[in-house]
């Protein structure tokens, strides 16, 4: 009789197909994605251009520049608030629409299509639209002016050029998180709800003991996905105010290009560039956090 495979072989042996599959994924991985990573580590150590002068070994230099520049911090708090405000507008909104959408209403695919046209919509196109609607000889300012109110240099203002930036975020991100929260609707049993109204409860206590309770794993989804969209806005700082005015509006991705191709900083955008990297790592490791407690609940 032929001798008989052990189990330990036949691990090996799908063990090696399953490198052999793996291959090409993890080498294009590799290129694209861990050798950047690492090569914009070790820039963030070095100094100079590429260039016939080439770069030097600076050390943790350039993390000093950043911890003694008041123009970073200036520009890391900028980023904060504009996470801060953007993230839960952007949270609450969809998840106000998508809990009336789930409802039968009428026209409920046109709305849905309607609501989701920003996502698919270009950022610099939009960002456009809200600079020809927010100059001081606007289409807001106009209306201002129509209804007796003062009219209000929106992106020449140091108070009010960030809000412009923060709406244009919420405005663009309201699509996408309703459809993940529609989704996420709609996978809650429907036993649930008439459960809670045997025992009496109201709209009001079946949207928190019911609703929220089942969206949990979709609220931190779309809470991650949201803050990270926001930490790497680019192009509405870029197309509508510039970082300005005073570097009221200027946030971190937009001051990394500025130090890396406007004053071809490279080390020192690199070391910008890692520290959003930090906070980017940081983000994705609470929500794997909050999964695995998810699911050893």
């Amino acid at each position: 009789m032929p001798k008989k495979l052990s189990s330990q072989s036949w691990l090996d042996q799908d063990g090696v197909a399953a490198w052999i599959f793996l291959a090409p994924a993890l080498i294009l991985l590799g290129i694209f994605l861990l050798w950047p990573i690492a090569y914009l580590f070790y820039l963030s150590f070095t100094s100079g251009s590429f260039t016939a002068t080439g770069i030097q070994w600076v050390g943790g230099r350039n993390y000093l520049r950043l911890l003694n520049n008041p123009d970073f911090w200036q520009v890391l708090w900028n980023t904060i608030y504009f996470t801060l405000a953007t993230v839960f507008p952007s949270l609450v909104i969809p998840l106000i629409l998508a809990v009336l959408l789930n409802q039968s209403v009428a026209l409920q695919g046109l709305l849905r299509t309607a609501y989701f046209i920003p996502s698919i919509t270009s950022l610099v196109a939009v960002g456009l639209g809200f600079r020809w609607l927010f100059q001081n000889q606007g289409p807001v300012n106009s209306f201002l002016t129509f209804t007796d109110l003062a009219p209000i240099p929106w992106l020449n203002s140091t108070i009010w050029a960030m809000p412009v930036l923060i709406l244009l975020s919420i405005w663009k991100q309201l699509g996408f998180n309703m459809v993940i929260f529609l989704a996420g609707l709609q996978a809650i049993p429907q036993v649930r709800y008439e459960a809670a109204e045997l025992d009496g409860a109201n709209g009001v206590a079946k949207f928190w003991h019911v609703t929220l309770p089942g969206l949990r794993p979709t609220l931190v989804f779309a809470t991650v996905t949201t803050a990270i969209f926001t930490l790497r806005s680019f192009e509405q700082v870029y197309i509508i105010t510039g970082g300005g005015p005073l570097n009221s509006t200027n946030l971190l991705v937009h001051y990394i290009y500025q130090e890396a191709f406007a004053r071809f900083d490279f080390g020192y955008a690199a070391a910008a560039a890692t520290v959003l990297l930090a906070i980017t790592l940081l983000l994705v490791y609470v929500q794997l956090k909050v999964w695995g407690e998810q699911g050893e609940g």
